[in-house]
């Protein structure tokens, strides 16, 4: 009888560790950033619901290609929680990056945030290089309507490898991916 008294216990005790394993379920449909507050706890506090607007949900302008005259050839627009307020704590951001011929979005990495990036027009060599002890280039070539993902936490590039302009969108999993540029360190 004891052992099976130990082995209910101990049964009870995994599936307690199992439930508290999952991220909580939102507490509320949304919780639009409020810039105004002053407040900084793991992102923005939430602005009043009753003043949430369809505007705070709304960015216009991924149709317009960005301005190429950047010293690497690209153009990066971002659409995260500064854009659209209506993104925080939803956990996603995206953008459009624009290269001239031959241009480069050089090594970075997004401390928070996997990427995933579809190629709208052109051609790009893209790629990330895996964790000691390896360091591993993972690349390839992809063209219009193909995506990569760049994972979490790893150096990545891209670079147009066409004779024409190419235009990528991505999607990373975070509402504020950060951004540590690996060119100038």
């Amino acid at each position: 009888m004891a052992k099976l008294f130990s082995f209910l216990s101990l049964l009870t005790l995994s599936f307690c560790c199992l439930v508290t394993a999952f991220e909580p379920s939102p507490l509320q449909d949304f919780c639009v950033a409020d810039p105004a507050s002053s407040v900084r706890i793991n992102g923005l506090t939430c602005k009043n619901h009753v003043l949430v607007e369809a505007n705070d949900f709304y960015y216009g302008g991924l149709n317009l290609p960005g301005n190429k005259t950047t010293q690497s050839g690209t153009r990066v627009t971002s659409v995260n929680v500064a854009q659209i307020p209506g993104l925080n704590t939803l956990g996603i951001s995206m953008a459009r990056i624009d290269y001239i011929p031959g241009g480069v979005n050089p090594p970075h990495i997004h401390p928070r945030a996997t990427e995933i990036l579809v190629v709208v027009e052109g051609s790009l060599h893209v790629g990330f290089v895996t964790s000691n002890p390896e360091n591993r280039l993972i690349s390839r070539v992809i063209h219009m309507g193909d995506v990569f993902v760049f994972p979490v936490g790893l150096v990545h590039f891209q670079r147009n490898v066409g004779y024409r302009n190419a235009v990528a969108l991505l999607a990373l999993s975070s509402q504020n991916p950060g951004l540590i540029s690996i060119e100038n360190a």
